[in-house]
């Protein structure tokens, strides 16, 4: 895209960049220094352009979104290592085998939100998972299974692999830094689902309910997949007893079991006023 297309008369970043590659190649034009600094990988990676480079993950995801019309997502977060229930049997204990059958009412749940994203020619309620396996597969299966499209989050770590093939491919993102991706989680969000997970399912779980805590970002449904499971992790009455949280921020979360639990409390959450 040029960087200027509503000013045909001023030559654009994209008709200079293909100028450079035609220039004779000598000493002076293979020095770094010569290199336009927007396509000079070198610079950009830089200690220095750290702020710029915040910025165009920030940007980047943010303006592909606005272009496809996507106006609110419903987010799904959960573990890596929650298997599908005909992989359970695989899974590297038992307890982790019986998480299984949250990934079959994670699918279940992105068809059926997913169905009512279609209804709205696919601009609202549109799935948005971390791009990964587990939870984030099941997610992005379910829109697909539906019809629809879905988006994935992903980010650069050691051990991570490709994202999973359910992802709309050019939905499909990757990330640098943590920070800006979670912004990107919760800046279009309508409702937060959240499966049972690790350390990251946790991460994202406790800066969404900060930022609704603080007042810094609207009350939205924050639906928790699996009592059993979070009740045996976080004592959330400890916390309230011992003063640390008030009586009314237990309020900010509700326990569901089923995709049709956490579609029924979606469904008949009030609207914010556009």
């Amino acid at each position: 895209m040029s960087d200027d297309s509503r000013n045909t008369l001023i030559r654009d970043s994209g008709q200079d960049l293909e100028s450079v590659r035609q220039t004779p190649d000598t000493p002076q034009t293979r020095a770094p220094s010569y290199r336009l600094a927007f396509a000079d990988n070198d610079f950009l990676l830089r200690e220095e352009l750290r702020p710029v480079r915040l910025q165009l993950e920030l940007l980047k995801p943010q303006m592909i979104l606005d272009e496809r019309g996507i106006t609110s997502t419903v987010v799904m977060f959960g573990g890596a290592r929650i298997p599908a229930p005909e992989r359970a049997a695989q899974a590297r204990t038992p307890a982790l085998a019986d998480l299984s059958k949250y990934y079959e009412q994670a699918r279940i749940f992105a068809r059926q939100m997913t169905e009512r994203s279609i209804a709205s020619y696919g601009h609202d309620f549109v799935i948005c998972t971390g791009g990964g396996p587990g939870v984030m597969e099941a997610g992005n299966m379910g829109a697909d299974e539906a019809g629809g499209q879905s988006i994935g989050l992903g980010i650069v770590l050691p051990h991570e692999q490709a994202p999973n093939l359910y992802v709309t491919p050019d939905l499909s993102f990757n990330f640098h830094y943590f920070a800006i991706r979670k912004m990107h989680f919760l800046m279009r969000a309508r409702a937060i689902t959240v499966f049972p997970g690790g350390f990251g399912t946790l991460d994202e779980l406790f800066e969404t309910l900060t930022l609704i805590q603080t007042g810094r970002m609207a009350r939205i449904p924050v639906l928790l997949f699996g009592a059993e499971f979070w009740d045996s992790i976080i004592n959330w009455q400890a916390l309230a007893a011992a003063g640390t949280i008030g009586d009314s921020d237990l309020e900010l979360i509700r326990y569901v079991e089923t995709a049709e639990e956490a579609v029924a409390i979606i469904d008949g959450w009030p609207q914010p006023d556009c």
